[in-house]
């Protein structure tokens, strides 16, 4: 719950995050860029599951397709990625 409020009440920061690092992290996804929530989780500096909570909790700040789940095929794709480019 901390990590939520931390993130629903932060400030505007002087600091910023390069336009490289936030690029590495936009996917192709259906034809759509999007970053997954472990990635946006990341980089606002909260756990992943606080990020799904704020979002859920707050639905009505965010637009319809603002979120999707990916399909088991999907998930499975882009593991296969992350695991590829470690090695």
């Amino acid at each position: 719950m901390e990590a939520a409020k931390k993130m629903a009440k932060q400030e505007p920061s002087t600091s910023f995050i390069p336009d490289e690092i936030v690029a590495s992290k936009v996917l192709l996804i259906r034809g759509i860029k999007v970053m997954l929530d472990q990635d946006l989780a990341e980089l606002y500096g909260v756990e992943t599951k606080a990020l799904n909570k704020a979002v859920t909790r707050n639905q009505e700040r965010f637009p319809n397709d603002f979120m999707f789940r990916l399909m088991k095929t999907e998930f499975s794709a882009l593991r296969s990625q992350k695991k590829n480019l470690m090695t």
